[in-house]
């Protein structure tokens, strides 16, 4: 990520910035407002020392970046936004590929365009790191953020389903 990434438009100041190891509660707090935007809050199983282990042990698997938004010169800057993202991989490309599994903008700093720039900086770090592609998925009544990402190019993929195997059914299947 560039060293300086920040923007300023109309008395507002916007800064991304990658997480460090003393940003988990930072973190495991986004991923808990996103869990109840997607009425799921009961389904948050993270910890922050899940979180350190996971995105900063000896094994990162994900990155999260962040998005501060200053308002005025009074104001402290503030965390607005976060994306959390890892690397999957296309055989059929034959490159690794950046996958977005969370991407999160506080009620009130929507609208100023956070959600756009973090799109465009993982855009940057995929073309950077040489990815074939960037992908993610939306729920399905999530309609603002459906036509925002049409917006930007985004084509859906609906002939792909997703499937997932957790819980009981994953120890069945590991067992066999």
């Amino acid at each position: 990520m560039p060293a300086n990434n920040t923007a300023t438009t109309a008395a507002v100041s916007v800064r991304l910035a990658p997480a460090t190891e003393k940003d988990v509660g930072l973190i495991l707090w986004f991923i808990k407002e996103l869990a109840i935007y997607e009425r799921s809050e009961n389904e948050v199983t993270a910890t922050e020392d899940l979180l350190r282990k996971n995105l900063f042990g000896p094994r990162p698997y994900a990155e999260v970046i962040f998005a501060y938004v200053k308002r005025s010169d009074e104001e402290e800057e503030k965390p607005a936004g976060f994306a959390l993202f890892f690397h999957n991989f296309s055989t059929w490309v034959g490159k690794p590929g950046l996958y977005l599994e969370d991407l999160f903008v506080c009620p009130e700093y929507r609208g100023l365009g956070l959600g756009k720039k973090l799109l465009a900086q993982l855009a940057c770090i995929t073309k950077e790191r040489d990815c074939g592609r960037m992908e993610w998925v939306v729920l399905d009544w999530n309609e603002p953020s459906i036509q925002f990402y049409l917006s930007l190019g985004a084509k859906q993929m609906k002939e792909w389903i997703i499937n997932r195997v957790t819980g009981k059914a994953l120890e069945d299947l590991s067992s066999l």
